[in-house]
């Protein structure tokens, strides 16, 4: 037991170390000067070498070697499997490459906000292809000659493969373009109309984090050019971004944010700073994100609420019922931004950055042909032109900062989201009284005591089927898909 409690105090020193360079991207993405970025690509660099240099370092090896996971308890067991697995990956990744990796991804983010604000794809290219070029290195390292996307998905979802994603996305494909087609035949409801000042939107938006239970105390809201989570335990930071002209993205962002923050807030406290003490997977964390925006937020219960909240902040806003806003909450239409599309159109956006993504690692699609790979598979899929590349290209951030793999976990997170949904109204059937009333806490009471508090106890599939208590299918999705805009289009 003394080689397992020094593996552990060391380790606890190295996730206090990370939270410390996740502190600087986000300080990098909500107020740090724009003048800083070449500085703190340095510091973000230096904070990687230190990382590396502890999570390589002999003694684990030798603390690993003296540990006997038989004789350790289910906490204890998951721990190593954490440790061992971070340890075995480290060493594959020389300690340069992933110094220049950390380096080359802070400075291509402010390059990459730059050029979306510019509307300037060809400004940006040149620094995605360093970082394409960087994290194919760093994939084959991983891959030692297997499939190198597969190793980029394992950073994200482990024990998923883009062979199983791929045939998860296929069977899902035609019930989605099925019920799309025949929602946008039917008539929509409602557009919202009208001029929403920011500042209210923003004490709105705060009040709407405490009430899907997200603790101010440990955490603050603040603005972002695409809204993100970052923390764990005492310290879980979201942020969301306004429009004067759509409050939703301001609403629906914020809900979807708590839903990762409350996930990391939820972790038993004992797992503190340790690999236990944050989210399994990316899957498993965009299950919180999803059900809390979408089968929580959007629901009519919810929403007949959050009517009320609307004409309380804004006055009479054009909406004339609780009802018809439920409809405008939900109304799918053509739009180009993933971030705001509805829950049926939302996957097809997955699925053309899983394929484009793909093609680029593999080499298949040149960094130079990616806008244009883009722009067809978009009218392929959606029936209409992008119409300039921050509707398109460079509306994500997450190709600037490497995140080649991370994509298709959102689709796979609303495919966990769906059996969780199922099980979640199965144990709460007057769960719409409550959230008719704005009262989130008995679902997500259900969520920190079936799924959040465990962390990283369990792999992710097995954490989702110990919630649910089923094995992870997209059926349950799309059925509340089918079941839910069904009825609200009257099909």
């Amino acid at each position: 037991m003394t080689a397992y409690k020094e593996l552990m105090a060391f380790q606890h020193t190295t996730e206090a170390l990370g939270q410390v360079a996740g502190r600087l991207g986000w300080d990098q993405e909500t107020m740090m000067p724009r003048g800083a970025a070449s500085q703190r690509a340095e510091e973000m660099a230096a904070m990687e070498t230190v990382l590396h240099a502890r999570r390589t370092d002999p003694k684990i090896a030798d603390w690993l070697d003296q540990i006997k996971d038989t004789t350790l308890d289910e906490v204890g067991q998951a721990q190593m499997r954490h440790i061992r697995k971070s340890y075995a990956r480290s060493l594959k990744v020389p300690s340069d490459l992933a110094a220049q990796i950390a380096k080359v991804t802070s400075r291509s983010q402010g390059l990459w906000a730059q050029a979306r604000e510019d509307e300037d794809v060809e400004s940006f290219l040149p620094v995605l292809q360093e970082v394409v070029d960087l994290k194919r290195q760093e994939g084959q390292a991983l891959a030692q000659g297997a499939d190198v996307y597969d190793a980029m998905i394992d950073d994200y979802e482990p024990e998923m493969t883009a062979g199983e994603l791929q045939d998860m996305f296929q069977a899902m494909r035609p019930r989605l373009v099925a019920l799309r087609a025949a929602v946008l035949e039917a008539t929509a409801p409602a557009a919202l109309t009208g001029q929403f000042p920011a500042d209210k939107q923003m004490k709105l938006t705060r009040q709407l984090a405490r009430t899907f239970g997200y603790d101010m105390a440990s955490g603050r809201v603040d603005k972002a050019v695409h809204p993100f989570s970052s923390g764990s335990g005492q310290d879980v930071r979201i942020t969301t971004r306004t429009s004067d002209f759509d409050p939703f993205n301001c609403f629906y962002s914020t809900i979807h944010e708590v839903g990762h923050g409350c996930y990391e807030q939820n972790i038993n406290p004992e797992y503190l700073l340790t690999p236990l003490g944050q989210g399994v997977s990316m899957g498993v964390h965009e299950s919180q994100s999803r059900i809390y925006e979408n089968q929580l937020g959007r629901s009519k219960a919810f929403t007949g609420w959050l009517f009320d909240q609307m004409n309380d902040m804004f006055g009479d806003f054009g909406s004339e019922s609780a009802d018809a806003f439920y409809g405008t909450v939900n109304r799918m239409q053509n739009g180009y931004i993933r971030t705001e599309a509805d829950e049926v159109q939302y996957n097809l956006h997955i699925m053309l950055r899983f394929d484009l993504e793909r093609a680029l690692m593999s080499g298949d699609l040149a960094v130079g042909d990616l806008e244009a790979a883009w722009n067809d598979r978009f009218l392929a899929d959606f029936g209409y032109a992008v119409d300039k590349p921050s509707n398109g290209v460079l509306q994500d951030v997450h190709w600037s900062v490497g995140l080649f793999g991370y994509f298709p976990t959102y689709a796979l997170g609303n495919v966990y989201a769906g059996c969780l949904h199922q099980t979640l109204r199965e144990d709460i059937p007057n769960l719409d009284d409550d959230l008719g009333k704005g009262d989130t806490s008995s679902a997500t009471t259900w969520l920190k005591e079936n799924l959040q508090q465990y962390g990283g106890l369990r792999a992710p599939q097995a954490t989702i089927a110990h919630a649910s208590r089923m094995q992870p299918s997209p059926d349950p999705l799309l059925d509340y898909l089918e079941q839910k805009f069904g009825a609200l289009y009257d099909l």
